[in-house]
């Protein structure tokens, strides 16, 4: 059974840790606590799990790199587990979509989102799987580089760890049964989600 690489992208480092832009770190560390493991340091400047995800042999990475250079370490964990671009699917947060949606998609342009660019550069295709997380445009005029590296407000913390569950689930349903079945599953009504159902 051909196994999956699963990034989340974020900056390494106790500063960035609640920030929008390490979403997804954020559902990785959640993906790990199913597997049942612990990150551990791998030569390719990251972070990494090896399990069983959705019943699937997987690796969880998070790169150490800084987001604008995480193609670097996707690049050599593909190339050392040996799996194909097909495979690879990256969890990033989305200025694009509102918080509390979340959109799975098969390649695609970068939206200026740093470290899908360089991904992309790496992987040298645009064809691998996106789990993304929307963190919403900023407000007012505030610049979007300095939006992404605020953490998430006070309001947004109540729905972030339902979110992320969601998100992990979104990222386990890929691998499980497509990309086609889970957007019918998780696109529908939009998912803007106020918190859990009540």
């Amino acid at each position: 059974m051909d196994r999956w690489l699963v990034v989340g992208l974020g900056n390494p480092g106790p500063e960035y840790a609640g920030n929008r832009h390490n979403a997804g770190f954020m559902v990785l560390d959640e993906l790990a606590a199913r597997v049942g493991g612990r990150f551990k340091a791998h030569r390719s400047r990251a972070e990494v799990l090896e399990g069983r995800l959705a019943g699937v042999p997987a690796v969880l990475a998070k790169p150490l790199s800084y987001m604008n250079l995480s193609g670097g370490p996707v690049k050599a964990l593909s190339d050392f587990y040996k799996v194909d671009p097909a495979r690879v699917l990256v969890v990033h947060d989305e200025l694009d979509i509102p918080y509390g949606a979340l959109r799975a998609k098969l390649g695609g342009g970068d939206n200026g989102h740093n470290g899908l660019k360089s991904i992309t550069k790496s992987l040298a295709t645009r064809d691998y799987l996106r789990v993304r997380f929307g963190i919403g445009r900023p407000p007012g005029r505030m610049d979007a580089a300095a939006y992404v590296l605020r953490d998430f407000a006070t309001a947004e913390r109540k729905d972030l760890a339902f979110l992320v569950d969601r998100a992990a689930d979104v990222v386990e349903s890929l691998i499980k049964v497509g990309l086609e079945q889970t957007q019918n599953t998780f696109h529908a009504g939009d998912l803007k989600i106020s918190g859990p159902p009540r």
